[in-house]
Parts: structure tokens; C-alpha cells; sequence
């Protein structure tokens, strides 16, 4: 398998094969590394893997797209990786062995499933981002020990990536995580997450500004090559591919848990914020599996919604961008979003390259009334958006009626996805992908319910450890003196 860059020009190889995109991020010429064609999955296969544990179908998955390491040492990875034991926060019922166990909130009259939570959240910091990020960590140790090199990977998180980057690869030899986040725009949970660790190779660096302000100094470290190549530094935000690719996993074991046979079509409501988990169940709609609708759910960040409504694209500045409830999505430049708009004008790079242009110029893009963005249905996506009296209004709900507590990004979904329904086909269930349990956004579960969320025993009093954190204005030139000191 070998990998184009949006933009056309993917760097040296000029064909790279995935270990060669791995510990990078963004491609030479700004944009983001998507394999040649989509691998085509048969009905024999999808018949063959229905039956598979998550670690085997992760396998079976990532070998059409991971094909320069061997077979035997990609099989033992994914192994490592997806066990009852990193994954061990399942709701209460639930089979710690299934990994992403669906919970059904709502049945029809036969006993089938209608509406359900995709559990994405049992991995250690409680968040659907560690479904990638342990698969990443375990990757980078793999191939710099290989390769006999070290990396210093720079991201930026509007609260779960990075805990769910700095835990996967905490103590990992040869690796180095410099993270960049929102000075108090995240939850007291998700600080204490991050801050709270001692590691020698974790540095956590809290930006005054938002996630927009944070994801653009990571941008602009990335394009400055002779930075780059001089510090190895490297990415775990989504702009890396291998976290997509990772995240494409558990669409198909929704889809089978989800339905008795192949014939079936399953909707997915997905909150989303900088489009890379939706992105995944895109590609998995590309590659065959039968997906009826991709449901794009945002907060009042709503740029993604105002596209799929309207066809303009129009990020906003970090001024503009709104502190919600439910931080995580609270971005206004969606970088995985290039990817889809790849796709959609047809995989012409230089038309992804013009519109870019105008993004990185702080303007919009309007693809309404082209021949472009009529075919947005063919993909099969919808959105929404929802606002803080949504998510109350939501947890309540969903608490009330069900006997489950959801987070607030997880409450975006379920709203979206109610609201959607018309457009989802008769009989066709729909698996909301929750983002992260409950704890993380104790105050706003307060808000809504009047009771504190519970909270699993080894994160208890998470909040009263001391925490080490560096704050920094919103520069890329003191970021880079920063990690150039440390390296």
C-alpha cells in the first residue's frame, strides 16, 4: 500500500509505504497522507470477519493498509494493544473482552436494536481516543526500535487526545511527547489527567488561547522541515494517519454487533470536532461496509454542520470560537476535514491545494451549487449541532429513561441523532459513538443531574495529585526554543 498527500507532493519516498508517513505528520507540502485507493473489503471477508475479537479484526483491517511490516509482528501489535485489560472500563453488564460493546437504549417490538451507544471509552483515560493511540504508541515503539531512532512527538489537544497520547506513550523508549493545550478551557478531569504525570518524557504546556491557537503552532513547526528534521519531531494529533486508520476498526465491529447479517445497513452518529473519527467511518463506508448514514453531530462550534448545510466552509478565529460544555469539539479548523473534501472534489490535489490556500489565508471556501458538493449524499452524510441546554436537556433525558449517565459530547450525538431520524431508512438501527464517560465532565453532570458522576477506583482523587505544566503564550518560536532546550 502506498500513500498520496492531498495536496500532491507526498516528500521523499515519492511513494511512501505507512512506516514512512508513521512518526510524521503533515506531508511536505502542508497537506494530510491518504493511501493510493481505498482497499476493498468482499462479502466472503466482512462473512469471515463477523466472528473475530476486536485484536484479530484490528489485524484483518489494518493489513490492507500497514504492508511493510510483517504479518506475524503486525498481528502480535495489535494483540498487545486491544486486551480486556487496557480496555477494562466497561459499563456495568458489559464484556470487557468485546472492547467496544454496543449498549442498546432503545429496542423495537421484535427486540432489535434502534438506537445504541458504541462504547469507545473503556481504554485508559476514558476516552475514544485511546482506541488509536495504544494501537500509536506501541507502533512507535516498534518501528524506532527498528530503525534505531528516537522521535519527539508535538500535538495539541482540546482535552483527550492528549491524555490519551501521553498515557499510551509514557515511558516508551526513544519517544519524547510535547503537548500543547487551551490554558483552562479543558475540565478539572482531563487537566489532572495530563498535568498530574511525572514522567520524564511527558511535558505538558498549557497555551493562553484556544485549541485553534495550539493546533496552529503544531502546523507551523511541522512546515518548518529544518526544525523538524533537526528535532525528529512527529505527530499523534489525528493529522497522522495511522490514528484514522486505527479508528476505521471499530466501525466494522459496530456494524456487526450491530446487525445478524450482512445485508443489513447500520447508521453512525458521530460528535465531531476536528472531523478525524467520522473521517474513519467515511473510509469504512468507502471500503464497502454498508453504511446508510455518517451523522455528523457538532456543539455551537458548528463550522462542519454550516458545510454539509450549506457548502461554504468558513473557520473561525480563535475569538470567534465558543467555550462549551463540551470542550473537546471546541475547534473551528477541522484538520482532518481535508481529507473528506479530497475525496470529495474527485482526489485532485490541486484543487485541495487552492481551497487551502484560502483557509490558511483566514478566509472560506463556498463549494454551494458546484457539481462538487452535489454529490455530499452520495457519501451518506447529515449533521446537526447542539447547545449547552441540549446536552442538559439530553443527559436527562437519556438518564431518565434509560438508566445511563452519557458526557456532554456523547449528549451532542444522541441529540443530533434524534433529530436526524427521519433521515436514517426504516428498520436501520443507529450506534452513536460515545467519546468518553461521564467523569471527565463531572460539572456539567452535576449541572444536568444534580449528582456527581461515578468515577472507576484507580482514577479516584485523580484531581489532588500535584500536576507539572509549563504556561506559554501562543508562539511558535518560543514553543520550538522550548522543546529545542529538551531535546
Amino acid at each position: 500500500m502506498k500513500y498520496l498527500s492531498t495536496r500532491g507532493h507526498a516528500g521523499q519516498p515519492a511513494n511512501p509505504e505507512f512506516c514512512d508517513i508513521l512518526l510524521g505528520g503533515l506531508a511536505p507540502d502542508g497537506g494530510l497522507y491518504l493511501p493510493e485507493t481505498y482497499p476493498q473489503v468482499t462479502r466472503a471477508e466482512l462473512y469471515a470477519w463477523r466472528g473475530l475479537s476486536y485484536a484479530e479484526l484490528a489485524f484483518a483491517i489494518l493489513s490492507k493498509f500497514i504492508t511493510d511490516i510483517p504479518a506475524v509482528d503486525l498481528k502480535a501489535i495489535c494483540a498487545k494493544t486491544y486486551t480486556a485489560e487496557v480496555y477494562r472500563h466497561v459499563r456495568a453488564g458489559g464484556d470487557a473482552r468485546d472492547i467496544t460493546p454496543v449498549h442498546w437504549l432503545e429496542k423495537d417490538a421484535d427486540g432489535r436494536g434502534r438506537l445504541g451507544l458504541l462504547e469507545l471509552s473503556n481504554g485508559p483515560t476514558l476516552a475514544f481516543k485511546d482506541m488509536a493511540m495504544q494501537l500509536l504508541g506501541n507502533l512507535f515503539e516498534y518501528v524506532l526500535a527498528k530503525r534505531g531512532e528516537t522521535i519527539n512527538i508535538l500535538g495539541a489537544t482540546s482535552g483527550d487526545t492528549g491524555s490519551a497520547a501521553e498515557y499510551a506513550m509514557r515511558g516508551k523508549h526513544g519517544v519524547r511527547v510535547f503537548m500543547l493545550s487551551p490554558h483552562g478551557k479543558m475540565s478539572a478531569f482531563q487537566r489532572a489527567q495530563m498535568y498530574s504525570l511525572q514522567d520524564d518524557n511527558i511535558f505538558n504546556i498549557a497555551v493562553t488561547g484556544m485549541f485553534d491557537d495550539a493546533q496552529d503552532i503544531v502546523k507551523a513547526v511541522s512546515n518548518d522541515h529544518a526544525f523538524k528534521a533537526r528535532h525528529k519531531i512527529g505527530a499523534v494529533n489525528s493529522i497522522n494517519w495511522a490514528r484514522v486508520a486505527a479508528q476505521i476498526v471499530y466501525y466494522f465491529k459496530g456494524y456487526f454487533a450491530a446487525t445478524t447479517s450482512n445485508d443489513e445497513q447500520v447508521a453512525f452518529c458521530v460528535p465531531s470536532g476536528n472531523f478525524g473519527n467520522i473521517c474513519a467511518g467515511h473510509i469504512a463506508r468507502q471500503m464497502g461496509l454498508p453504511v446508510a448514514k455518517l451523522i455528523l453531530a457538532t456543539n455551537e462550534n458548528d463550522v462542519l454542520d454550516e458545510f454539509f448545510r450549506s457548502g461554504v466552509y468558513r473557520p473561525r478565529k480563535a475569538a470567534e470560537t465558543h467555550v462549551t460544555s463540551s470542550p473537546s469539539m471546541d475547534i473551528s479548523k477541522a484538520s482532518n476535514f481535508e481529507r473528506f473534501v479530497f475525496d470529495l472534489v474527485g482526489r485532485d490535489p490541486s484543487k485541495v491545494a487552492a481551497l487551502w490556500a484560502e483557509v490558511d489565508a483566514g478566509r472560506a471556501f463556498d463549494l454551494s451549487g458546484t457539481d462538487e458538493f452535489a454529490r455530499i449524499g452520495a457519501f451518506g452524510f447529515v449533521s446537526g449541532a447542539s447547545s449547552h441546554a441540549d446536552r442538559l436537556a439530553t443527559i436527562r433525558k437519556v438518564y431518565e429513561r434509560y438508566g445511563v449517565m452519557i458526557d456532554t459530547h456523547t449528549a451532542d450525538g444522541v441529540k443530533v441523532a434524534w433529530e436526524r431520524a427521519a433521515d436514517v431508512p426504516a428498520g436501520v438501527p443507529v450506534l452513536v459513538l460515545e467519546t468518553a464517560l461521564p467523569v471527565k465532565f463531572a460539572e456539567t453532570i452535576v449541572e444536568a443531574l444534580g449528582r456527581e458522576p461515578e468515577r472507576p477506583a484507580d482514577l479516584e482523587g485523580i484531581e489532588k495529585l500535584p500536576q507539572r505544566v509549563e504556561v506559554m503564550a501562543p508562539d511558535a518560536d518560543a514553543i520550538k526554543r522550548f522543546i529545542a532546550q529538551r531535546t
